[in-house]
């Protein structure tokens, strides 16, 4: 187990040195989560205005409103990551992508992605009538559905801008080869969660001590520490987001290709990568 950490370690600092070196990779999961936002506060006037969620159960109407968010919702996030690991896999490949690229590469995929967008609604919408009506124990079983769901389709989006396929064809497709690279998959995501975690666990500490002492000196001084703090968790958590793109195109290339792609360490990813 530490040993395939160490190994999802150095493939989490090779991709921090793709991400150096293409740092318009950023705009992606900023674009992303404005757009999430906008599209949350979007609906948010309804589901006030109608108390669609009130009473701890949802009607009927408020399944039909709640699919459609996600299915909004997972579209978003779904294009600016398509467009982020279409990005990524250019500069893999040896190219110097723009974001114009990788826009370009999610544009042609709208269809597919509005698809996967619904499928994963609909996973959404059937996780939470199981967590509504089956009490404690539809609350377990949702979160183990839950979790195999999220490592099933941690590969979907590079296989979508890689692959002519449609959205059950790419879940398929990503389900083979998580079982390929569970691993590095797993513990690869987790140790860049993990580290970030604690980064921004650090951050926000140090910011409340320092806002706490700036309290002291004038109420501005803290205002301005507790501002700068959270524009640095914004910013770690954009960073994250990024490196997670370009770690599962990483992933995604070497698994289909046997290759090490540019920036990775070949024997490195020889050892990583062995069929399961």
């Amino acid at each position: 187990m530490f040993e395939k950490f160490s190994r999802s370690w150095a493939l989490t600092k090779a991709s921090v040195e793709v991400l150096r070196s293409d740092k318009e990779l950023l705009i992606f999961p900023v674009i992303s989560s404005i757009a999430a936002i906008l599209v949350a506060l979007t609906f948010l006037v309804p589901i006030l205005g109608l108390k669609l969620f009130e009473g701890g159960h949802t009607g009927p109407l408020g399944f039909v409103v709640g699919f459609v968010f996600y299915v909004c919702q997972y579209f978003v996030i779904f294009f600016f990551n398509v467009a982020l690991v279409g990005a990524a896999m250019i500069r893999l490949e040896g190219g110097d992508p723009t974001v114009s690229d990788g826009l370009r590469i999610a544009r042609s995929k709208v269809g597919v992605i509005l698809g996967y967008a619904a499928m994963a609604a609909t996973v959404g919408m059937i996780l939470r009538m199981i967590q509504e009506r089956a009490g404690f124990v539809g609350q377990i079983v949702a979160g183990i559905i839950g979790i195999g769901w999220t490592l099933a389709t941690f590969l979907v989006v590079p296989v979508l801008v890689a692959q002519d396929v449609g959205p059950v064809d790419a879940l398929k497709e990503s389900a083979s080869l998580l079982k390929k690279t569970w691993g590095e998959n797993i513990i690869g995501t987790g140790g860049i969660g993990l580290a970030f975690g604690l980064i921004v666990f650090a951050v926000m500490a140090v910011g409340a001590i320092l806002a706490v002492a700036g309290s002291t000196i004038s109420p501005y001084v803290a205002l301005a520490v507790a501002v700068i703090t959270i524009l640095a968790v914004l910013l770690l958590s954009v960073i994250q987001a990024a490196l997670a793109g370009i770690y599962s195109a990483a992933l995604y290339r070497y698994a289909v290709d046997g290759q090490a792609p540019a920036g990775f360490d070949n024997g490195a990813l020889q050892i990583a990568f062995k069929s399961k």
